[in-house]
C-alpha cells in the first residue's frame, strides 16, 4: 500500500496538498485522529475494493489527539505497514499574511495572538518535521507547482495526456452551459433543420454528420478549432488542470453541434487523451 501521511503548519497548503493527491488518484482523508489510523489501515486492506493508494491529512487541529500520532507511527511500523511523511511549512511572515488575509483562527489559539500560535505549532511539530521524508516550503508556490513538486519529491509520475476532455454540444437557445471553459459558436454553417429528410435526426446520424462536414467551411472551423486546442491543452497540463469543458453550440443543439463535439472528442481520443462527446440537448421537448 502506498501510504502517505501529510503534515506541516496551518496555513501551509495541506488542503492543496490533499487536493494534489486526489488527482493523482489516492484516497484522501483530512483529520482522521492518530489513534484511527491502524484500523483503518487494516480496514483498507479487508475492503474488497482494494485501495492501494491513501493519504492521510494529519495535523495540530486534532488537539489532544495529535499527541497519539508517534506512538500511532511506531504501532504501523511494527505492523509491517510502510508510510512515508510529507511534511509542508512556510515562513512565519507568509504563515501570517495568510491567516490574515483568510480572516481564520489559528487552530491553536483562536482568541490569541497568531504569532505567538504560529511559534508554539513549530515547536510542537519539530519532531514531526524531523522524521519527515520529505518537506516543501509552499512560501511561493501555486496549486500548479505544488503538484509539480510533490510528483518529484515522491516520483509519482501523471501521464502527459490525463487530462479528462468534455466536448458538449448544444443549443444557444437553451442556454450556455455552465461549466464551460470555452464556447464555439457555429451557427454560422449550414444547418440541417432546414432539410425535411434530415430534421428529425441528430449529428449522432452519418446523415447528419456526413452533411455537416461535407462543407470546406466546417472542415477548415474544425481544423482550426484543433489547432487552437493543441496549444491551450498543454498549457492546461502545465497548470495543472485535470478537467477541460469545451462547449459547441448551434441553434438547437440537435445537428451542427453534436456532429464537431463528437468529431473532436474522437480526435482526441486518438491522441490518447480521455475525452468524451456529452449531448445536452439532443431530442429536447419542443424542438
Amino acid at each position: 500500500m502506498n501510504f502517505i501521511i501529510i503534515s506541516g503548519q496551518s496555513g501551509a497548503g495541506k488542503s492543496q496538498a490533499k487536493k494534489v493527491f486526489e488527482d493523482f488518484g489516492f484516497y484522501c482523508v483530512d483529520n482522521l485522529p492518530p489513534s484511527l489510523i491502524p484500523n483503518f489501515i487494516e480496514l483498507l486492506e479487508q475492503n474488497s475494493e482494494n485501495i492501494n493508494n491513501v493519504a492521510l491529512v494529519i495535523d495540530i487541529r486534532g488537539g489532544k489527539f495529535f499527541k497519539d500520532l508517534e506512538d500511532n507511527m511506531r504501532l504501523l511500523n511494527q505492523k509491517g505497514f510502510s508510510y512515508r511523511i510529507l511534511y509542508l511549512e512556510a515562513d512565519d511572515d507568509i504563515i501570517l499574511k495568510r491567516f490574515k488575509e483568510t480572516r481564520r483562527t489559528h487552530p491553536l489559539d483562536p482568541s490569541g495572538r497568531i504569532e505567538d500560535a504560529i511559534q508554539l505549532e513549530k515547536k510542537l511539530l519539530s519532531s514531526l518535521k524531523s522524521q519527515a521524508n520529505y518537506v516543501i516550503n509552499t512560501n511561493t508556490t501555486t496549486q500548479a507547482q505544488l503538484k509539480l513538486a510533490i510528483s518529484k519529491a515522491l516520483e509519482m509520475h501523471e501521464s502527459e495526456n490525463e487530462l479528462n476532455i468534455a466536448f458538449v454540444s448544444f443549443g444557444f437557445k437553451r442556454g450556455l452551459p455552465l461549466d464551460s471553459d470555452y464556447v464555439f459558436d457555429i451557427r454560422f454553417l449550414p444547418n440541417p433543420h432546414y432539410l425535411e429528410e434530415l430534421r428529425p435526426l441528430t449529428g449522432n446520424n452519418i446523415e447528419v454528420s456526413s452533411y455537416v462536414m461535407g462543407f470546406s467551411e466546417s472542415r477548415e472551423l474544425l481544423n482550426q478549432i484543433v489547432l487552437f486546442l493543441d496549444f491551450v491543452i498543454p498549457q492546461m497540463i502545465k497548470d495543472g488542470r485535470s478537467q477541460l469543458v469545451i462547449s459547441i453550440g448551434c441553434t438547437g443543439g440537435q445537428h451542427r453541434s453534436v456532429t464537431f463535439a463528437n468529431a473532436l472528442s474522437e480526435h482526441y481520443r486518438e491522441k490518447g487523451f480521455a475525452a468524451q462527446a456529452v449531448h445536452r440537448d439532443t431530442k429536447k421537448d419542443g424542438f
